[in-house]
């Protein structure tokens, strides 16, 4: 039971209805990426879809609590949650064709190897603009499985680099008018470019393998990495693979280690966050941001915030993973700033002309 393992690992399933697997070739046609996704469908059409994006090295379970609490307040809203390739269950496998010549007449036969990777075992391409198509393509491709006729209203939200991408969609405009607003989880342009600096001293203090599942997740609670027992019993284990030594030495005691070398990442880091202000500020539909501390803030921001050009909202008892900290709260604050956002609850004044012919057949 929970109580005799505080550690032990909960299942997607008491947090999401579904998961998909989704599979979508991307020019050159040498390389198909499946993308796996966890969603729980809006109940009707009025109802609002939460498009979830975590950050560098999470995954899409980073948002199983949230999002279940967020059905406690919208309870016909809808939530999908993806795993950014090259972490989690996201898949790219890629076809090379190379041509071998053999004395077989006066052919030459072409042999074809396939390779496929989960996590970061492949150079993988994680710039801004790929992560950005990535989110558009993993909505179509979901509105296309379930069948929906036209988006349900939208609201992007991401965490860290998930901020960055959802950011980058909104402001590149490429989901059109079914985005109602996006909100961006403990991340701005000047802090982000700031901490990148310490990045790879960081990532060298982190283990680098785990004897057990539960032990990878209370060293992230230990650590206060995540400061939520619950929400890391679900999000951490999706962070972990068995280590390639315990695959391949039967007599090899079984370790765990990271999924994603985010070490590896680090060419793409500067890509993620520059000109992410001037975007957020941009970029059309409703604004929120949630910060850990609003020393977090950059000038541009704050000018904006004093502009009134965006939702401020500060949770100082929370760390860096404000939605896995703060659950409940974080799940109160996109709700409501759902409703702020909503067209369908909007009421609109009836227009002059109409008012004149009114008063026209009155009279």
């Amino acid at each position: 039971s929970p109580r005799q393992s505080p550690h032990q690992q909960l299942p997607w399933t008491d947090f999401f209805a579904q998961e998909f697997y989704l599979e979508s070739p991307i020019p050159p046609l040498t390389l198909k990426i499946t993308h796996h996704v966890y969603l729980t469908p809006p109940t009707s059409k009025a109802a609002p879809l939460f498009v979830m994006h975590h950050g560098a090295g999470s995954s899409g379970l980073s948002f199983a609590v949230v999002g279940f609490e967020l059905r406690k307040a919208l309870p016909g809203a809808g939530v999908l949650s993806l795993d950014a390739r090259g972490h989690g269950e996201t898949t790219t496998t890629t076809t090379t064709t190379t041509s071998n010549f053999h004395e077989v007449g006066s052919r030459n036969e072409p042999t074809t190897a396939s390779s496929e990777s989960s996590g970061s075992r492949c150079a993988l391409d994680l710039s801004l603009e790929t992560l950005s198509e990535d989110l558009v393509n993993v909505v179509r491709l979901t509105q296309e499985k379930m069948g929906w006729a036209e988006l349900p209203g939208l609201v992007l939200v991401g965490h860290s680099l998930g901020g960055a991408v959802v950011v980058d969609v909104a402001w590149r405009g490429s989901l059109g008018d079914a985005v109602l607003g996006y909100a961006v989880l403990d991340v701005v342009e000047g802090s982000a470019i700031d901490a990148l600096q310490s990045m790879q001293s960081y990532l060298s203090t982190r283990p680098k393998t785990f004897p057990s599942i539960p032990s990878g997740i209370e060293w992230h609670t230990r650590s206060r990495t995540i400061r939520n027992t619950f929400s890391a019993r679900v999000s951490v284990p999706s962070l972990l693979c068995p280590s390639p030594s315990s695959s391949f030495d039967p007599n090899a005691t079984q370790t765990w280690t990271w999924r994603t070398d985010l070490a590896t990442t680090q060419p793409f880091w500067e890509g993620w966050f520059v000109g992410l202000s001037k975007k957020f500020l941009e970029a059309r539909g409703g604004k929120l941001l949630l910060l850990a501390g609003t020393d977090r803030l950059d000038k541009e921001l704050m000018i904006g915030q004093m502009q009134g050009k965006y939702q401020l909202q500060v949770f100082p008892d929370a760390g860096h993973f404000i939605h896995e900290d703060l659950p409940e709260k974080a799940a109160m604050v996109l709700a409501d700033f759902y409703k702020r956002n909503d067209r369908s609850a909007l009421v609109l004044p009836p227009k002059v002309g109409d008012l004149l012919k009114n008063r026209q057949l009155i009279s």
